[in-house]
């Protein structure tokens, strides 16, 4: 049983990136729901699914070492009654590189159960390179 109840997607989302940045595996496993179709992708690796499987992969994470600062950026929410979908862009800056990554596209779902709102999709891709500027681009002659 969980021993934190997310009154709102927006607190579970909180939560859950503070656990990312201070690489907390309980805080972070609280975040998600106890459920075998719980869902995680994060850029370039393969689908992970069901509890143990994302519980393995974030203490994988956590033990590599680095740490993360995320800024979230471009946030869209569709939210109903028993759920919520967030998509966004994460910047990540890692402690002792001196630039960040390339963002990551990412969509967060968030299901409403007894015990408040909790996790059950993080989905990230590599954001694509920025498109190149309209001046590069040979303009179109309309006649």
């Amino acid at each position: 049983m969980k021993k934190t109840s997310f009154p709102t997607p927006e607190d579970c989302e909180a939560a859950f990136y503070e656990a990312l940045e201070s690489a907390d595996l309980d805080a972070m496993m609280e975040v998600w729901a106890d459920d075998e179709e719980i869902i995680c992708v994060h850029p370039g690796w393969p689908r992970l699914t069901g509890y143990d499987q994302i519980r393995e992969n974030w203490a994988q994470i956590f033990r590599s070492g680095e740490r993360l600062k995320v800024h979230i950026t471009e946030q869209v929410c569709v939210q109903g009654a028993m759920l919520s979908v967030h998509s966004l862009h994460e910047n990540i800056l890692v402690k002792g590189e001196p630039k960040p990554r390339p963002s990551v596209v990412t969509t967060n779902v968030y299901l409403r159960i007894a015990g408040g709102w909790r996790m059950v999709v993080h989905h990230g891709s590599v954001a694509p390179p920025a498109a190149r500027e309209e001046a590069e681009v040979s303009p179109k002659i309309l006649h």
